[in-house]
């Protein structure tokens, strides 16, 4: 059982994504700043993921809508595929676009359909 928030964090993340990917994304932030990848890793996915009262999947679809509605769409891609892994069905990212039209707008909704268009086609994910 981990115990610091690093480690915490560590273990969602495992969850969420591949290593190599995990490694590959703390490493490349690690090389600017060690201290803002330890915060990456600490804050979001040790201690505001690791809370008890939602599951994985919850807290994924949040995080895919509040990505949206702020248009932070360079980071949506991690936490579709992050979303994926932990059960989220690409009908329930699709139906999370759709949700986020009249809080954010058409043009961040259709930013979104391009990076999960751009997903999807890298996991070979097709809708019927």
């Amino acid at each position: 059982m981990a115990t610091s928030s690093y480690e915490k964090g560590i273990e969602v993340l495992g969850k969420m994504v591949d290593e190599e990917i995990m490694n590959g994304t703390i490493n490349w932030v690690k090389q600017f700043s060690p201290d803002i990848a330890n915060l990456i890793v600490e804050f979001p996915f040790g201690t505001i993921y690791s809370r008890p009262g939602l599951s994985l999947q919850q807290r994924s679809l949040m995080t895919i809508t509040a990505l949206i509605t702020t248009g932070a769409s360079n980071q949506l891609d991690f936490h579709i595929n992050g979303a994926l892994n932990v059960g989220l069905t690409p009908q329930e990212i699709i139906e999370a676009i759709i949700h986020t039209i009249p809080y954010s707008g058409f043009p961040k909704a259709v930013d979104a359909v391009g990076v999960t268009m751009k997903v999807f086609k890298e996991r070979e994910i097709t809708l019927e």
